[in-house]
């Protein structure tokens, strides 16, 4: 299937795997993209040398093209865009939106530049700076989310900008994906359904927890970080919701100084990422410090499967998928729908 997206980054398919932290390493990412689909690294868990070994460990198992997803806001963005451009890397993505310059830096080096945006004007943004695409999602969709549904916000950024648009939120099969093309979009981006495939390397246990949720076992709450983050609803998701102010703080602090064992940050990084995350908005101390070492409590479910004590972010969809296929399959099968799809709703009808 043609479209603007797989024109512009190469791909056979209109699919992409979105960039999540501790979930989209290189097993995943070029499993994705031996399918067809567009693979993105999600760089914010690793080091700069951790990302460099992670492109190349997906160049070494496909030849087909990649992403790489950045956080626009961290202290080492130059640095990570650096190391992208070196390694020849196909497509730059971005959780919020990066400056002109390092569009500019991306561009001019010849790589494909997509921001992921969950309003309108920030769409309109990106797209007046130079960025090639842009990735638009809805509330349903897992992680950092807002508060518009795909359905009216989808339209919304296709008629605003004249770049290629992809749907994310709510997706999982191929009549998502006819439903994401008649919007006008140019293809669909997927994390949770690729998450719950044989090729994730999440651990089985999480895996079971997100296959048994239903659509009402997923939840937004601001507990976390401060920011409306949708996840699964656990009863260490619902412990956050009901501590105090001082809990709060003394949980912030204890997952601080884990952060810090893990990634060798300094008190004084950790305390700047959570309020660079965290930037227009009024938060606690404690909120700033989950901020910045939420990846800790992602990494607790995502690697060390620990559901009693980690975050599963999750799209709502989770509450819909009940198996695990592999990435060919997953791919094979979307587009085979899709195709089923768009051949039903052109076929001549006879007339009654």
């Amino acid at each position: 299937m043609r479209t603007a997206l797989t024109d512009l980054v190469g791909v056979r398919h209109p699919l992409v795997q979105t960039g999540m932290g501790w979930v989209a390493g290189p097993r995943l990412v070029s499993a994705v993209a031996e399918a067809g689909a567009l693979g993105i690294l999600g760089s914010a868990t690793m080091t700069p040398d951790g990302l460099r070994a992670a492109i190349r460990k997906v160049r070494s198992r496909t030849g087909q093209p990649f992403g790489v997803n950045l956080r626009a806001d961290a202290g080492d963005a130059r640095e990570r865009v650096d190391i992208l451009i070196e390694e020849g890397v196909r497509v730059a993505s971005f959780a919020l939106a990066p400056s002109r310059e390092l569009i500019a830096r991306l561009k001019d080096a010849g790589v494909v530049v997509v921001p992921s945006v969950g309003a309108r004007r920030h769409a309109e943004k990106v797209a007046a700076w130079g960025a090639d695409a842009v990735v638009v999602q809805g509330a349903e969709g897992g992680g950092h989310t807002g508060e518009v549904a795909t359905s009216v916000l989808l339209p919304q950024v296709v008629d605003a900008v004249g770049i290629p648009v992809v749907a994310a939120g709510g997706f999982r099969d191929g009549r998502g994906l006819v439903a994401a093309l008649a919007f006008g979009a140019a293809g669909v981006a997927m994390g949770t359904r690729f998450l719950l495939t044989a090729d994730s390397t999440v651990p089985g246990p999480v895996k079971a927890a997100y296959l048994a949720a239903t659509v009402r076992d997923v939840t937004v709450t601001t507990k976390v970080d401060g920011l409306p983050h949708r996840m699964l609803r656990t009863p260490f998701v619902a412990g956050l919701e009901r501590s105090g102010r001082l809990g709060g703080l003394v949980r912030s602090l204890r997952h601080a100084a884990a952060f810090r064992a893990l990634s060798g940050t300094g008190w004084a990084a950790v305390v700047r990422d959570g309020l660079a995350m965290c930037h227009g908005r009024e938060l606690t101390w404690s909120q700033v410090l989950m901020a910045a070492n939420t990846p800790v409590l992602l990494r607790a479910a995502m690697v060390d499967g620990r559901t009693d004590v980690g975050v599963m972010a999750s799209g709502q969809v989770a509450g819909v998928i009940d198996d695990l296929p592999t990435c060919a399959e997953l791919v094979g099968r979307v587009m085979a729908e899709a195709e089923e799809v768009l051949a039903a709703l052109t076929a001549p009808r006879a007339a009654p």
